[in-house]
């Protein structure tokens, strides 16, 4: 491993204190400010030997390369920093490089410039004469460009001048499109705070949480003074997820689930404000609504598209979901009985987990506790890297405490990362793939104050291509919530805890084998409905026998699970998975909705909390209290749903429709043999390298060989005609 131990890059650091954190975003603000002035000072418009690609564009984007290195850095902090006043810092520098980015999309000088070099380019001439044809190598060199990723990158450069108001006479309709930009950044930065920094409890007794696994209850906070001899539940997954899980007590759950519905109720004005301003905005630029405007450059094009596929799904997915609750309410009834509990012949939102999971064990002989015991995080992250290795051709070294010293600028090691149980990895290409440096990966996996409550990928730094033609290689963060050690036992995963953490760990392959020219189409930087297929697609390795079986080892004895068991797991991919499906398509739905209503008026009207938590009934069949006499406004689900504020307005469908591809890819290269490394290769050069540097239908059909299509998804679920 010798050849590993000195990577040519350093790894990034994590110096920041509350004024540099600032200052930083401040500097690289004056930076491209000063760049942009000297570039409409020194080349005018109608200039056509001056205004070419490499005197506007270029500068532009070296310098947007370069600014990502710290801008991203700078507002990462606000997600996971254990410091109170970093957070805050982070927030306000994401607040500034936000308004100073719409500073800059909104200089007519600029676009007059961008727009100059499109028009002399003849790329849009080019393109209206063939109107379905994606931007190829034929198109780029036809419009003197260098290459695909260049055309793309000019022809979005442009738009985006455009539908951010440039398109609009200069006056009062500009100043107020403007003004609903700034807004609309200052209240995504205050809805997502209020969920990082959310703390609400419950304090339940012990017989409340009857059922709760001992190791779940060993970690809870016991309480004194009015709460002595009760122990105290978070809203944070490792505490929610198993007491919804396995508290025999009904009321008990019912608190909890609708307590969690309510946990960050001063997001409702905020989401309200959102939606009102984006639709608001979508009309100033002659769209009927946010959603047309979100979809016009999105694979699906246009929202008709997305709601024809929702609406065929639903109609699929439907029969599936009523057959299944009768099931589950048959499962309730026996339990409420052997019980001596009162039975009202409904099946309620709070009851789902708990008896999809007493179904699961009763009916497959499955305990997930027991699964788990095959799963400890550590040895479980070490098989999935070793996937990868096979599958790509990667190599993952984990920095230990004497190369953390040397390759921080401190000498002690820890302003590499930004938290003490943060686990760093360098990675490389083996020697078939030429053994050359990668980038970095981080895990920070443990739950902790102040800190993103969910599962993402960061990234952290994007790879490109710097002047001279060397690169800048990517650092990439997995952000997670599970539940840290005890005394007794390691961290143990869930089978879907290991589905969670897969998918995230493709996100960031995804953004490490990126090999873009520009920062912006790095990795994940692809369109919202394709980004997820990368990552759904590799969940497909959790669910077969040998990959299962590799990723095993029992945390006392050492030994793989057994074949049995795998059988029976595997036999549970598709349980309930009509519910699981409409639950999504209860998301993608209520996005569409609150993106496009018939008028502004009516989107002023609508009580976003009733439409919410009706649409969940109407698609689920699952029954929420309002079954028992309670308003139907008594949850605020989408103050909870970050997803909506923080890019996936008008796109959650792309999870499913991202299902389509993923399947697709799945079924026809992958099926047969999951680990064939030569098909794994050729993905990842095929689809991972290219990020969004060309329009992603294209990279599907040459991965494919063909258009996708969706027969493999409904044939996966059961539902092909």
């Amino acid at each position: 491993m010798a050849k590993y131990a000195n990577p040519p890059q350093a790894p990034p650091l994590f110096t920041g204190t509350k004024e540099s954190i600032v200052a930083d975003a401040n500097a690289l603000s004056d930076k491209t400010r000063s760049l942009l002035d000297k570039l409409v000072a020194d080349i005018k418009p109608d200039d056509v030997k001056a205004a070419t690609f490499d005197a506007v564009l270029r500068p532009q984007i070296e310098d947007e390369n370069l600014g990502a290195l710290s801008a991203r850095i700078l507002g990462f902090y606000q997600y996971v920093s254990g410091d109170n006043a970093l957070r805050d810092a982070s927030t306000e520098a994401e607040k500034i490089m936000d308004e100073f980015g719409i500073e800059c999309s909104m200089r007519e000088d600029v676009f007059k410039l961008v727009d100059a070099v499109y028009k002399t380019s003849g790329l849009g001439a080019s393109k209206e004469k063939n109107k379905d044809r994606l931007i190829d190598e034929g198109l780029a060199k036809s419009a003197g460009l260098d290459a695909v990723e260049s055309a793309l990158l000019l022809e979005r450069e442009r738009k985006s001048y455009i539908t951010n108001g440039l398109g609009l006479p200069a006056g009062e309709k500009r100043d107020r499109f403007k003004e609903i930009k700034k807004r609309l950044s200052q209240i995504a930065i205050a809805f997502q705070k209020n969920l990082n920094e959310e703390n609400g409890n419950i304090w339940f007794t012990k017989e409340e949480l009857d059922g709760v696994p001992q190791d779940v209850l060993d970690t809870l906070e016991k309480g004194t003074g009015d709460n002595e001899g009760k122990l105290r539940l978070s809203f944070k997954y490792p505490d929610l997820f198993p007491t919804l899980k396995f508290a025999k007590n009904p009321e008990t759950r019912k608190k909890l689930f609708i307590d969690n519905e309510n946990k960050c109720n001063q997001n409702v004005p905020l989401f309200k404000e959102a939606i009102l301003l984006r639709d608001e905005k979508a009309r100033l630029l002659g769209y009927p609504d946010h959603a047309s405007f979100r979809i016009e450059d999105k694979m699906a094009k246009s929202p008709k598209t997305v709601l024809d596929f929702l609406g065929d799904l639903k109609t699929r997915l439907a029969p599936g979901g009523v057959k299944e609750i009768n099931h589950l309410l048959e499962l309730k009834k026996k339990d409420h009985e052997a019980r001596g509990i009162p039975f009202d012949g409904n099946y309620y939102l709070w009851d789902h987990r708990y008896y999809d999971r007493l179904m699961v064990e009763e009916e497959y002989k499955i305990d997930e506790n027991a699964i788990a015991e095959y799963f400890p995080l550590k040895s479980t992250v070490a098989g999935m890297l070793k996937i990868f290795e096979q599958l790509f051709g990667l190599v993952f070294v984990e920095l230990n405490a004497e190369d953390r010293q040397r390759l921080s600028s401190s000498g002690k090691g820890e302003d590499i990362a930004w938290h003490e149980d943060v686990t760093i990895f360098s990675v490389w290409d083996d020697e078939a793939e030429g053994g050359d440096f990668v980038g970095y990966l981080y895990l920070d996996l443990h739950p902790r104050p102040g800190k993103y409550g969910h599962a993402a990928n960061f990234n952290l730094q994007p790879g490109f291509t710097k002047p001279d033609g060397s690169r800048h290689y990517p650092a990439t963060a997995l952000v997670c919530n599970f539940s840290k050690p005890t005394a007794t036992k390691p961290s143990l995963l869930k089978h879907d805890e290991v589905v969670t953490l897969f998918h995230e760990l493709g996100h960031g392959i995804h953004d490490l084998a990126g090999r873009t020219r520009y920062a912006r189409f790095h990795g994940t930087s692809t369109v919202r409905d394709f980004v997820e297929a990368p990552s759904q697609m590799l969940e497909n390795w959790c669910w077969t026998p040998a990959q299962l079986k590799s990723l095993s080892s029992h945390y006392q004895a050492g030994n793989p699970i057994p074949d049995d068991l795998i059988e029976k797991l595997v036999a549970t991919k598709h349980v309930n998975a009509a519910l699981f499906n409409l639950r999504q398509l209860h998301f993608g739905l209520f996005d569409m909705t609150v993106h496009s209503p018939k008028t502004h008026a009516e989107l002023e009207e609508l009580n976003v909390s009733k439409l919410y938590n009706d649409l969940r009934a109407e698609l689920s069949g699952i029954k929420g209290p309002e079954a028992q006499g309670e308003p139907s406004t008594w949850g605020n689900g989408q103050a909870t749903f970050g997803h909506l504020i923080g890019g996936y307005d008008a796109g959650y469908y792309g999870y499913l429709s991202s299902q389509v591809y993923s399947t697709d890819m799945f079924y026809t290269v992958f099926k047969a043999n999951p680990m064939d490394g030569v098909q794994g290769r050729r993905y990842r050069h095929t689809v991972l390298e290219r990020g969004g540097s060309q329009d992603e239908m294209l990279t599907l059909e040459q991965f494919l060989g063909r258009k996708p299509s969706s027969e493999a998804f409904y044939k996966e679920l059961g539902l092909d005609k």
